[in-house]
């Protein structure tokens, strides 16, 4: 699996909780960040976008975060990366949020709800949902699907 992103994820509380996560992952999350765009901010986003898509490796299922996406539950994020085996790419935009291309372009559009979320923390909570769908299809307790 793959996290493409934009911008640095910089020494603190938000890179802390996402080592904590995506150290657990096997195999382990390979994250690339990109530079964040300059200037106006659609044509920064434009740039950040073209450099998304062009990051993207071959016979990857591009899956961009945006929170006009569909929302899936844990366990169905866990069905999902068993059906792609290992081939997800995974965009966080700035900011501003993806240019339009990166959405159109990918296979899936997820959101973490309709609240507006700092890309630095979009990070941690995917890394936290990728970890728990792992539990998920390796059978361990970490996942509580339930509620009383």
């Amino acid at each position: 699996m793959r996290l493409i992103a934009i911008g640095r994820l910089r020494p603190g509380p938000e890179a802390t909780l996402f080592d904590r996560y995506a150290s657990r992952l096997q195999p382990r999350l390979v994250v690339q960040e990109l530079p964040e765009g300059s200037g106006a901010v659609a044509e920064a986003k434009r740039r950040e976008g073209a450099a998304v898509l062009a990051a993207v490796p071959p016979g990857s299922v591009l899956v961009a975060l945006d929170q006009a996406g569909i929302a899936p539950d844990s366990a169905g994020l866990a069905r999902l990366l068993d059906r792609w085996a290992g081939r997800a790419c995974f965009a966080v935009g700035g900011a501003d949020g993806l240019d339009a291309a990166v959405p159109a372009a990918s296979a899936h559009v997820f959101s973490l709800g309709p609240l507006t979320w700092p890309h630095m923390l979009v990070r941690v909570m995917l890394a936290e949902q990728l970890y728990r769908a792992q539990c998920i299809q390796n059978g361990h307790p970490y996942h509580r699907a339930g509620r009383p």
